[in-house]
């Protein structure tokens, strides 16, 4: 009974988390609300008993959300929290086509003839999951972790055209910093 009503409230917090991204006017507002509704059904997976699944959801979505607000400092030179900016564009059309979306996939999921269960689950259904998975592309999984990592890093270097060193010279106490002027001049 406990373990339902955890379930609802979950389903209905990851719900409001994900309409939230819609309705708040910041880009860090709406990356924590993302964050909150995967976390929601990250632990609505633990509540399913597929603890490797849930665990790696909420991490996934924590880190990636921490690496979205550090690209935006970065490359956007922002502060996510107080640039004021809506998550839709197009508003009419979005509308009509998440409704028409949400209607069709309510019917196809009510009105399906789902099949019934043959034979009985594994004795760890997280392990037979992770096997299904993993077992077959476990070197594809490895290798795109390393070529991901170097990405970011690459993509980090290409985009900073200049670094601390190029700011402050040798000497990382000097103030102030070469910083470029609105004209495009630095000092």
């Amino acid at each position: 009974m406990i373990t339902h009503v955890a379930f609802w409230i979950l389903a209905i917090g990851a719900v409001l988390a994900g309409a939230a991204v819609f309705i708040v006017n910041s880009m860090a507002r709406a990356s924590y609300a993302l964050a909150v509704s995967f976390i929601c059904v990250g632990l609505q997976v633990l509540l399913l008993q597929q603890n490797y699944v849930g665990v790696v959801t909420i991490l996934m979505m924590v880190m990636e959300m921490a690496v979205m607000a550090v690209y935006m400092v970065m490359f956007m030179g922002m502060n996510p929290a107080l640039m004021p900016m809506s998550m839709v564009h197009g508003k009419r059309h979005a509308l009509a086509v998440s409704i028409g979306v949400f209607l069709l996939l309510a019917a196809g999921a009510l009105l399906t003839p789902w099949p019934a269960r043959r034979g009985t689950p594994p004795p760890d259904v997280t392990a037979a999951l992770g096997g299904e998975l993993m077992e077959p592309k476990m070197l594809v999984m490895a290798s795109v972790g390393v070529v991901m990592a170097a990405t970011i890093v690459a993509g980090i270097v290409l985009a900073a055209h200049r670094t601390r060193y190029d700011r402050f010279g040798d000497d990382l106490r000097r103030r102030p910093a070469r910083d470029p002027q609105p004209g495009g001049v630095g000092r």
